[in-house]
C-alpha cells in the first residue's frame, strides 16, 4: 500500500550550493499525491514543482528541479533519497528557499526525522515499475543502466586519482532499514584542489567541513576523517538513490553506475520511459509492509 508521514517533520540548515539559510517542512499527503515541493516564498507564480525526472532542469553538481513558471528548487537529491530509503511515497515538502539544506553532507538527518515521526499506510494501492530489458547510457568512461532484476539494487564504482579515494565498488540491496543502516550517513565529498573553481563558479558556496567530505591527495581533511573506508562510492550510491526515485515510482531492477553523476542518471531514466517494452508498471501485494513494498521488493 501507499504511505505518507504519521505528522509534519521539520529542518533548518544551508544551502550547499547556495549558501543561503532553508527552512523545510515535510508534510502528510493523500494517495496518489506523490512527492511535491513547494516553494512557500513564491507568489505570482506557480510555487510546486513534481519530483519527477521530467522536471529536472540543472545536474551541475546536484539535481535541480523547475516548473514552466521557472521556479526552482536545487539539491533534492539526499532528501529523495531518504524519502526513497524509508518507503515514503506521497508528501508535500514545504520550503522557503530555492535549495533544499545540505545539514551534514549526508541523508542522516533526513532519515532520522521520518523514522522518529513515522509512517502512516494509505487506502491505496502502491505501483512499482519494473525494468523488463536492459537500457544504457555513456558518456565518456561513465556509464549508467537499468537491467531486469528482484527488488532494487544498485552497483556502483568510482576511480579518482587521489590516494584517499582511489577505486571503490559497492553493491547495495534496498530492503527494510538497509538504508540508514549502510548508506544514509555517507557525506557529499570533493577534491581540495576543485574548491577555489566550484566557488569561482557560485558553487559550494555553503560548503563547509562540516558538511561535506573535503579531500587532498592521500589526506581526509576533516578532523574526524571518514566514516567509512569506502564513504565516497556509499555517497554516491545515495545521490543515485535520490535521482531514481524521480522515476515517481518505486523501482524493480538493477541500476549501474561507473563514474557515473546526476546528469547521466536523469538521461537514462529520459532513455527508459521512451524506450520501448523497457518497463512495465506493476501492483504490488497489499499485505506486504509498508517500509518494504515502497522499496519495490520482489513481487
Amino acid at each position: 500500500m501507499q504511505t505518507t508521514l504519521r505528522r509534519p517533520v521539520g529542518f533548518v540548515g544551508t544551502g550547499l550550493h547556495s549558501g543561503r539559510p532553508a527552512r523545510l517542512t515535510l508534510r502528510p499527503a493523500g494517495p496518489e499525491h506523490g512527492i511535491w515541493f513547494k516553494r512557500t516564498d513564491v507568489t505570482g507564480r506557480d510555487p510546486l514543482i513534481p519530483a519527477l525526472w521530467d522536471a529536472v532542469c540543472d545536474t551541475t553538481l546536484n539535481t535541480c528541479i523547475g516548473n514552466a513558471d521557472g521556479v526552482r528548487v536545487a539539491t533534492i537529491e539526499h532528501l529523495m533519497a531518504a524519502l526513497a530509503g524509508l518507503g515514503v511515497t506521497n508528501a508535500l515538502i514545504e520550503i522557503d528557499g530555492p535549495e533544499v539544506p545540505i545539514m551534514d553532507g549526508s541523508a542522516r538527518r533526513f532519515a532520522e526525522g521520518i523514522a522518529r515521526v513515522g509512517l502512516r499506510t494509505l487506502d491505496a494501492p502502491l505501483r512499482a515499475l519494473r525494468i523488463l530489458r536492459p537500457v544504457e547510457v555513456t558518456d565518456g568512461d561513465a556509464r549508467a543502466a537499468l537491467l531486469p532484476g528482484d527488488g532494487l539494487r544498485i552497483d556502483f564504482a568510482i576511480d579518482f586519482p587521489d590516494p584517499a579515494i582511489g577505486r571503490q565498488s559497492r553493491s547495495f540491496a534496498l530492503r527494510a532499514d538497509s538504508f540508514r543502516r549502510e548508506i544514509a550517513d555517507s557525506r557529499t565529498f570533493c577534491r581540495a584542489a576543485e574548491v577555489a573553481a566550484m566557488r569561482a563558479r557560485g558553487l559550494a558556496l555553503g560548503g563547509t567541513l562540516d558538511n561535506a567530505v573535503v579531500i587532498d591527495g592521500d589526506r581526509v581533511l576533516n578532523p574526524g576523517g571518514l566514516r567509512h573506508r569506502d564513504e565516497c562510492v556509499r555517497h554516491k550510491i545515495l545521490d543515485a538513490l535520490g535521482d531514481l526515485a524521480l522515476a515517481g515510482a518505486p523501482l524493480i531492477g538493477r541500476y549501474v553506475g561507473e563514474r557515473a553523476g546526476h546528469g547521466l542518471t536523469n538521461r537514462l531514466l529520459r532513455r527508459l520511459f521512451v524506450t520501448d517494452g523497457a518497463v512495465e508498471v506493476v501492483a504490488l501485494p497489499a499485505r506486504m509492509a509498508p517500509a518494504d513494498e515502497a522499496l519495490g521488493l520482489a513481487i
